[in-house]
């Protein structure tokens, strides 16, 4: 033990005899143990240590018994052996999985078990009892938060205390005996604290503590079987000595048996030497037949598996652990136990159980507390119904409710024992749970219906009424038989499911048979296929065009003279939106054609002004102070332009997809139909549930008599009432049927016997004609499989069987089409072969899946994977000789243009990426570099609108291509050598000046001079970080336009987490410094637009005369911005856009700039040298 908890459990004090002498300090040292188990390790090392040191049992009780009045430390006490007694599962939050941490769970749980042994004692629950009765019988007004917290730990402590479990290995005792948990139920109930946990569950002002009551109750019946309970003072004695005369004449009748069968197979004389026999016609090892060293009477038990070791079972096909055998307890603990049922049914259960229902609706419990809730009804349910069947005793959960609710919480579990692996033992005991309560409703239901009163009968009718009319109790069954898995569901839970289906099935049977008719709910779900985005519509005609804009042009005179209001919701531009400027430009102009192809001539023009406002450079929307002459003429060309519809991109498939599916919306259509019992027990006909019902008829001599006769009932109404009996000729069956057939107690199961006997004559009669039947043995069988063993094979093709597919079969013909096709187009490179096919076979209601797939019956493929679908993009990779020609063809024709590249791409005949278009022209050696197929740039004069409109067209085509590409290079928004744009970084300074950003200007001013005069100094330069040093100049590192104003200047923003500041290049010269420094200082715009101060990259092209206006791009995919005033709506919103975009160029020479531009910037730089050092 460590020191410092020695010291603490040494301060607590000292037992001498029967008294318990506390230290001074006891107080202290307790909330210091409580400290410690706060933070100990994940090893729970001090929880150990303390069980090690039994300070529990020696100090920590005696203190609770003989200081109850000291109330500090009475309430230290009570929560330090709250924090030692939670269960090891609560300590490690679940079960370890390494050895290591599972011997301290281990160890945790059997220190657990000897605190629940120290707890047997009267005087321990006698001062708990008086402690709460006392805090009980304040008021609430008088009730204080401590006394609350104090009657909540009290209570905690005793579930703590029952919830620790038995120690197998300790408790093998006999029934009747009395366990460690039958001696603390005992001492919970001579101290009263039974009486108390009645008052709990039934005073209307301590609601609070409903759940904490049912758990409670929970664990004192844990162990324990309602219908013993229940039958327990109705001569229970006598009873239960029948009971168990009958157990035991069974087993003595089975043991004679066993011993006449042995006497009749030995001989009248015994000899030492036995023999050896030849088994003709059993082959050992080699060729010889089978020497057997034994007696004859032995010879039906020889197996060539005798001797072998057997085949270890994985563990995850090993079957689920069956739940604890129940302990019949003491006689006395079941006589109290047997009275508090009765009082708690007569006084608190329907009031609690609508409390619990309360907190578990409006989620004011904890995660699967509505398990207490289950077995709750389970338990008391079946209590009330074998002690003398009273209604009104649980009439708080029989209902059509509470069936919704156990429904809805068995469905979770199974889906949740679906989805979650991992878990799945657990979901399945909580399904098990709920199971049980399912159960136990409808056999309340069913006694209500033999109930003398006829307002009770009445109301079992009703609630039958709505459960059969609902589709899902009706379909639960059915569910849980087709998911049971036996490795994660107990045996006993198929036990469980097995009768209460049999049990529904009855119900339903008598309810339908008293009716001519009985309409109940049916859902279907449609899965309707969503249409395909529908193809782009054709553009109209010059003709209809024409036409058009005939009739919209006294409208439009009409909105120019003012007469018709313009609406005033129109946004052209969205600053919050992640589209690219340009791209929303481009949206603009295909708004605007369609409200005036739509005839909404007031909303064309509002959006054509308002995108001007946004958008004034290049005159692209019109000239600032454009006449109505022009605005309609500009109308008109938009009308009249050929621009890009926008087409919504096609989700690319993997290759492992069969099938290529239309998106299917699911639509649940409810309606009604008429109910046929034998309709729904076909439900049943099918392999998973006979083979669920073989599987627990394989414990024929260990289940129950009932358990035999729900399993035997409804294996008879699927052979006899549906006449399936080929559905269970099955060889696991026929063993079980054998094995049977041979046991000397065969005599107690005569309904097996007879089903048995039944089955093997009708499979015997139908193998007189039809010898396939032993095969059929094999194998599990549908009831289509079973039609056609009795009827004949293939009989369901021609009929309207469930066999009969939605796809059409396949002609011979159709095969012998498929063949030739396939072997035509097996070995064209690049073509898809499946969709070729099935292009060329049309057919209703064939797929390229059910191609595919009969491509695999008929041999023609190996699998599926070797017709892949084809991905966009990747669909050719090798070039063929005629494909190299093609290209070389088109790159002489197109070698004088101005998109090489482009020009290609739109001829070629074979669809490829720019990517490889590009490396196949540079293998060739068409081309010596990539700079050579980059699109030129052409300037021309500031043309009409049309011209623009076409550039945009344009533009907005070769972004549509480019995205469809895969590997596709970026194509940049401008090019990266021209001049920085004009006005852009004088603008920006003159708003951050205006804001009042002086101040940090002067230092970024500073920064860049005093970096150019160490970089003149040194004659080496490296990067520089800006640090800002004052409040103000750290604020303004987060502006926006700021930030903006660095990239202008060439600056680098951080390019990682490790990076906080901005950066300084290297890359930057002294000259380049001084002049962007100078740039800061500049005021007023140049007339020319350019910022006087700002450096001026090198460029390959002759510099235009800064002083004469630039004509705008029309070819360029970027427009040239023109000056703006400092406060407009455009400049406030097109700050961000304007650094992403890359409408300017950073002041750095070519050579050092890559390092600070986007990938696509760097390659047409990397280009532009290439250029250079060409014309050199």
């Amino acid at each position: 033990m460590e020191p410092e908890l020695l010291a603490a459990c040494s301060s607590l004090g000292c037992l001498e005899g029967e008294r318990y002498h506390r230290e001074p300090d006891c107080l202290e040292s307790v909330k210091d143990l409580i400290r410690f188990l706060r933070h100990e390790g994940e090893h729970r090392d001090v929880r150990q240590q303390l069980g090690a040191a039994r300070i529990l049992q020696s100090d920590l009780l005696p203190i609770l018994v003989q200081y109850p009045q000291d109330r500090l430390l009475f309430d230290a006490v009570l929560r330090l052996m709250v924090n030692l007694t939670q269960p090891a599962l609560l300590c490690f939050g679940k079960a370890p999985a390494d050895p290591g941490s599972w011997h301290h769970f281990l160890q945790v749980g059997s220190y657990l078990q000897a605190y629940k042994e120290a707890f047997a004692s009267e005087k321990v629950f006698g001062v708990l009892s008086e402690k709460l009765y006392d805090l009980l019988q304040l008021d609430w007004e008088q009730r204080q938060e401590e006394d609350t917290l104090l009657i909540e730990r009290i209570l905690l402590l005793v579930r703590n205390v029952l919830h620790v479990p038995l120690d197998p290995t300790e408790e093998q005792r006999v029934d009747g005996d009395a366990t460690v948990h039958d001696r603390v139920l005992w001492a919970l109930h001579i101290s009263g604290m039974d009486d108390l946990l009645k008052f709990l569950a039934s005073a209307q002002t301590e609601q609070q503590w409903a759940l904490h009551v049912l758990e409670i109750i929970s664990l004192m019946f844990r162990d324990q079987s309602p219908e013993d309970l229940a039958v327990l003072g109705q001569g229970q004695a006598g009873a239960e000595h029948r009971e168990d005369t009958q157990e035991l004449q069974s087993l003595r009748q089975r043991e004679l048996a066993e011993k006449r069968t042995r006497a009749l197979q030995r001989t009248s004389r015994h000899s030492r030497f036995g023999g050896s026999y030849v088994l003709q016609g059993l082959k050992a090892i080699g060729d010889r037949d089978v020497v057997f060293h034994k007696g004859l009477h032995n010879l039906k038990s020889y197996s060539h598996d005798l001797g072998k070791e057997p085949r270890r079972l994985p563990r995850r096909r090993q079957a689920a652990p069956e739940p604890e055998v129940r302990h019949r307890s003491a006689r006395n603990v079941r006589l109290f136990l047997h009275r508090f049922c009765q009082d708690f049914l007569e006084g608190c259960y329907n009031r609690l159980m609508l409390l619990v229902k309360d907190h578990l609706v409006r989620e004011k419990a904890q995660q699967h507390d509505e398990t207490y809730y289950l077995w709750a009804c389970a338990f008391f349910m079946a209590f009330n119904r074998h002690r003398g069947f009273r209604p009104e005793l649980v009439s708080e959960t029989v209902g059509v409710r509470t069936f919704h609710f156990i429904e809805q919480n068995l469905s979770t579990y199974y889906e949740m024992a679906l989805m979650d692996k991992k878990d799945a033992v657990t979901w399945a005991r909580r399904m098990h749970l709920a199971l049980k309560a399912y159960q136990e409703l409808l056999r309340t239901v069913q006694e209500m219906d033999r109930s003398p009163e006829p307002a009770v009968r009445d109301s079992s009718q009703v609630i039958k009424s709505n459960i059969f009319y609902v589709m899902e109790f009706r379909e639960l069954f059915l569910a849980l038989f087709r998911k049971f898995d036996e490795t994660k569901q107990p045996r006993s839970f198929l036990r469980d499911l097995v009768e209460t289906s049999h049990l529904f099935l009855r119900l339903l049977e008598r309810f339908c048979r008293g009716r001519t008719s009985l309409v109940v709910q049916s859902k279907r779900v449609r899965r309707k296929k969503r249409p395909r985005a529908a193809a782009a519509p054709q553009p109209p005609s010059t003709e209809e065009l024409q036409e058009l804009w005939a009739g919209l042009a006294p409208q439009l005179q009409a909105c120019l003279q003012g007469e018709v209001p313009l609406p005033e919701d129109l946004v052209p531009f969205d600053a919050a939106s992640e589209t690219p400027v340009e791209e929303q430009r481009a949206e603009v102009l295909l708004r605007i054609q369609g409200c005036l192809r739509d005839a909404r001539v007031p909303q064309a023009l509002r959006l054509l002004r308002s995108a001007r406002d946004v958008w004034p450079e290049g005159d692209v929307f019109g000239p600032p102070n454009a006449e109505p002459p022009e605005e309609t003429q500009l109308l008109q060309d938009i009308l009249f332009a050929p621009l890009p519809q926008h087409t919504p991109p096609e989700a690319e498939e993997p290759e492992e997809e069969e099938e290529e599916e239309e998106e299917e919306q699911e639509t649940v259509q409810v309606s009604e139909k008429e109910f046929n019992f034998l309709d729904y027990l076909k439900r049943f006909a099918c392999a998973p549930v006979v083979r669920a019902l073989v599987l627990l008829l394989r414990g024929y001599p260990n289940n129950t008599p009932h358990t035999n006769h729900c399993t035997v009932r409804l294996l008879h109404r699927l052979a006899r009432e549906l006449h399936m009996e080929p559905l269970l000729f099955q060889l696991s069956l026929f063993t079980l049927f054998n094995r049977l057939l041979q046991d000397p107690a065969a005599g107690a199961h005569q309904e097996l016997v007879a089903l048995a006997k039944f089955i093997l004559g009708r499979f015997f009669a139908l193998a007189a004609t039809n010898k396939k039947v032993f095969v059929e043995l094999l194998f599990w069988k549908s009831p289509a499989a079973a039609r056609e063993m009795s009827e004949g094979y293939g009989s369901l093709r021609e009929g309207e069987g469930a066999g009969r597919s939605r796809v059409p079969p396949w002609t011979p013909q159709e095969e012998q089409e498929l063949r030739e096709l396939y072997w035509k187009y097996k070995e064209v490179e690049g073509l898809d072969v499946a969709g070729t096919l099935l292009a060329q076979l049309p057919a209703p209601g064939r797929t390229r899946r059910h191609l595919v797939k009969h491509l695999v019956h008929l041999g023609l493929i190996g699998s599926a994977r070797d017709l892949p679908r084809p991905r966009k993009g990747t669909r050719i990779v090798l070039w063929t000789q005629e494909q190299e020609e093609e290209l070389r063809r088109l790159f002489e024709e197109f070698r004088g243009s101005d998109d090489v590249l482009g020009r290609i791409l739109q001829h070629l005949t074979a669809r490829r990426s720019r990517a490889r278009v590009m490396d196949k022209l540079l293998a060739l050696g068409l081309v010596t570099t990539r700079a050579e197929l980059y699109k030129r740039r052409r300037r021309k004069g500031p043309d009409p609108a049309p011209g623009a409109l076409a550039g945009l067209a344009q533009d907005g085509s070769e972004d549509g291509d480019s995205e469809e590409e895969e590997e596709e290079e970026d194509e940049d928004d401008g090019d990266p050598m021209e001049e920085p744009v004009e006005g852009s970084g004088q603008g920006l300074v003159q708003r951050l000046q205006q804001e009042g950003l002086a101040g940090p200007l002067c230092w970024l001013q500073s920064c860049l001079r005093r970096t150019a005069e160490d970089r003149e100094e040194d004659g080496s330069s490296h990067p520089v970080p800006l640090v800002p040093l004052s409040e103000e100049n750290e604020d303004v590192m987060e502006n926006r336009r700021f930030q903006a104003l660095l990239r202008r200047l060439g600056l680098r923003p951080p390019e990682s987490e490790q990076e906080t500041f901005w950066r300084i290049p290297a890359a930057l010269t002294p000259r380049q410094l001084r002049r962007a420094a100078a740039s800061i200082t500049h005021h007023g715009p140049d007339p020319s637009g350019s910022p006087r101060g700002l450096p001026e990259p090198p460029q390959s092209p002759p510099d235009p005369d800064p002083a004469s206006p630039q004509p705008p791009d029309w070819d360029s995919e970027e427009p040239d911005p023109s000056p703006v005033q400092p406060h407009t709506k455009r400049q406030r919103d097109l700050d961000s856009e304007e650094e992403a975009s890359g409408s300017s160029a950073p002041v750095l020479p070519p050579e050092d700039e890559e390092e600070l531009q986007p990938l696509g910037r760097r390659k047409r730089i990397r280009c532009v040298q290439e250029e250079e050092e060409e014309e050199d």
